[in-house]
Order: structure tokens, then sequence, then C-alpha cells
């Protein structure tokens, strides 16, 4: 495709950010509702979608009112979209992707999206009440639960998918942040499975 034609192209492409939407469900949900109006799209991933041509007025309307009774909504204003994205990148980091982040995640995050991470953990922290770091801990806290109730890896495996430097270090931030170690969680969910058979 030459030149000419791509930037022909890509300035009728659309690109519109959605709030709360953070897993495959709502991506499905955002790809029916774009279909149901017939708006063309190229790409749905998580909080964006890139849109084939310019849509109506109508047809924006449309879509955010389906979007918000699924609980997903259309973001316009900057500090928003913004907070939204740090979101995504780090749900996706954590949930979604086997690579391992090589760099700090303040690295990572401030180049993705090309700002000073400065001042992205300070609008992140204003707007929503936490800070990037709690938010991804909490994720990758939520990751490792997961994984607890799976049994499919040992904890070392998990520390290391989630890029603990070591159990230990997994551990005390799993005790703080849920009250009880690895091992007793993963107990309480053996013993709860145990007693749901019982029924």
């Amino acid at each position: 495709m030459n030149e000419l034609l791509q930037s022909y192209i890509s300035s009728y492409q659309v690109k519109l950010y959605i709030k709360n939407m953070v897993c495959i469900r709502c991506k499905m949900v955002v790809k029916a509702e774009l279909e149901k109006l017939g708006i063309d799209y190229l790409l749905i991933e998580l909080g964006h979608v890139d849109i084939a041509s310019q849509i109506s007025s109508e047809q924006m309307s449309q879509l955010d009112i389906a979007l918000k009774r699924s609980g997903l909504e259309l973001m316009d204003d900057k500090k928003s979209v913004l907070i939204e994205k740090i979101k995504c990148i780090i749900i996706e980091t954590v949930h979604y992707s086997e690579e391992k982040i090589k760099v700090n995640l303040s690295d990572y995050i401030s180049d993705k999206l090309n700002y000073d991470y400065t001042y992205l953990a300070s609008l992140f922290s204003e707007v929503t009440g936490i800070t990037i770091e709690k938010f991804y801990i909490g994720h990758k806290i939520e990751k490792a639960k997961e994984l607890l109730v799976y049994n499919e890896l040992n904890l070392t495996e998990i520390a290391f998918n989630l890029g603990y430097s070591s159990v230990a270090h997994l551990s005390n931030q799993f005790k703080k942040y849920t009250g009880l170690t690895p091992s007793h969680f993963k107990k309480l969910k053996n013993k709860r499975r145990l007693m749901l058979e019982n029924l």
C-alpha cells in the first residue's frame, strides 16, 4: 500500500476511548454494539476502538447509550482518557500478557504513553484516589489469587510469572493486601470447595 493511500485511510480513522473496557467480555460487548449499529471498525483493544470511517453524531449517541447499559462509557476528556489508558496498560500487562516487563513499571508506562511519569502518577492519584503502584499491586494480587485457585502453578512459579523477586516478596504483599498468606488462602479455597461438594 503506497504512503498516500495509507495517509488517506488513516485520516478517516477515528479512535474511540471507552471507560471500564478492561476484559475480553467487554471487547465482545463493544464488538456486538458496533456491529448492531453498522459501524465499521479496524481494531478493538482494551480501552479503545479504531473505527474505519467517520461516524455520525446520531451513531455516536446510540453507541454511548448502548455501552452505558453494559457499564461502559465513551470518553472525550483528555485526562480521563489518559487514566483509562494507564489502567488498560496495567490490566493488559498483569492479566493478558505472557511477556515480562524488562524495565521499571514507571518507565514502561511513561514510554507507552509518551508522558512524564511524575505527571501521570500525580494525575492518576488525584483522580482515582490511589497510586499507580497500588493499582498495579492490587491487580498482581488478584492474578495471584486466580493462579492459586487454578492450582496449576506452585508459589515459586506464580512469583516468577508476576515479576516478584522472591516467594517471600509475593507472600508479604499478598498478606498485606488480603490478610492471609498465599498458602492459607489456598487452604481456605480448597476447604470451601470441599464443603460445596458435600452439599
